[in-house]
């Protein structure tokens, strides 16, 4: 009974976390002197850091630096909380990188969760977020309205908005060019002989959507395109959907002569299409966002890029700048995209479906 006893007794030692008491007393040293050396004080002799240090190796010690932030005056914790649109998006994962490299130059680690692109999850993650003590947030949120921020706010937490503008609060913002990306893109078709375009969007609730849709119309307008030529197709949610709307297009009597995808897994599901249709060296394709390996397929792909690394680096600086007291002005940090040729978006029209070029002014 008394060996079972033990056993019981030494399995539970062993299932719970080492504490720093436990530290203090292996190492023969007082706790303060390990919260010294683990929070890098000064004040600790080289003999006393290796004694303290050995006992942490030896028992796997890991510091709590939540508890430690209730005793620190700041009450931090050393963490960020990052929402990003949806994983299956590899615009997100280059954004979650690129915080997480900018937040660790300052030893702080980020908390990464993903909305999907689901309204009714948004509230739900931030909470979840805020309640693990975060020091900051970076959100990329869907729902109309965003004012259920203010009173987190209001209690000093530094909030930073990405590739989407909020609604209801005022907050620093960096975004994508995304309104004047399409539109270069759709010049770029015009200015080819193209006039029969599909313009493929996706959902119409996220205003990225909705901008590249505006500068697809505005650069239409301004060469007086008729709007009868065009065909626009919004709500197309994913890579499989795309796929089956581009292979209805092409199956149509008058097929569009060029198409313009508005989010990089619509393209993928456009470069699919076209290829099963045996249509990729006859139909122009121009996508936003760059997409891995879009150079290496044929023809490769002509994209509107954009620079999530830099976006989610400017989120990060502007959420650690607020952290250490800035209190400029908040403003939107627009990041330029840019047109890369690389030849699909450079296929002509067909012979009798060609329109004169427009006229430089």
């Amino acid at each position: 009974m008394t060996s079972m006893s033990n056993s019981v007794s030494s399995a539970a030692q062993i299932s719970q976390r080492p504490t720093m008491k436990q530290v203090a007393a292996l190492a023969g040293v007082g706790t303060k002197t390990v919260s010294r050396v683990i929070n890098a004080e000064p004040g600790v002799s080289a003999a006393m850091y290796e004694r303290v240090t050995a006992a942490v190796r030896a028992l796997n010690y890991q510091h709590d630096i939540y508890a430690g932030s209730l005793r620190r005056s700041d009450r931090r914790t050393l963490t960020l909380g990052l929402l990003v649109g949806s994983v299956a998006n590899p615009f997100s994962g280059a954004v979650n990188r690129a915080v997480e490299d900018r937040a660790s130059q300052q030893g702080i680690a980020v908390l990464a969760v993903s909305l999907d692109d689901d309204a009714a999850r948004e509230q739900g993650l931030v909470t979840a977020l805020l309640r693990r003590r975060v020091d900051a947030l970076i959100l990329t949120t869907i729902t109309p309205n965003q004012s259920y921020l203010l009173p987190e706010m209001a209690r000093g937490t530094p909030i930073v908005f990405v590739d989407r503008e909020p609604a209801g609060i005022e907050a620093d913002v960096v975004v994508s060019d995304n309104a004047n990306g399409a539109a270069n893109a759709t010049r770029h078709l015009l200015e080819r002989g193209h006039r029969r375009i599909a313009f493929l969007g996706d959902r119409a609730d996220i205003q990225t959507a909705r901008e590249r849709r505006r500068g697809f119309f505005d650069a239409v307008g301004e060469l007086g395109v008729p709007t009868s030529q065009l065909i626009a197709v919004d709500n197309i949610e994913d890579e499989e959907k795309a796929r089956s709307i581009v292979s209805e297009l092409l199956s149509l009597a008058d097929p569009p002569t060029a198409i313009f995808s508005g989010q990089n897994l619509i393209t993928v599901g456009t470069i699919r299409a076209l290829h099963e249709h045996g249509a990729q060296n006859t139909t122009a394709h121009i996508g936003f966002d760059d997409l891995l390996l879009a150079d290496l397929v044929e023809p490769a792909i002509t994209v509107i890029s954009q620079d999530p690394a830099r976006i989610g680096t400017i989120a990060a600086e502007r959420a650690l700048a607020q952290l250490a007291g800035d209190t400029q002005p908040f403003r939107t940090y627009v990041v330029p995209t840019r047109l890369i040729v690389r030849g699909s978006g450079e296929i002509l029209p067909r012979v009798r479906d060609r329109w004169p070029r427009p006229q430089s002014s």
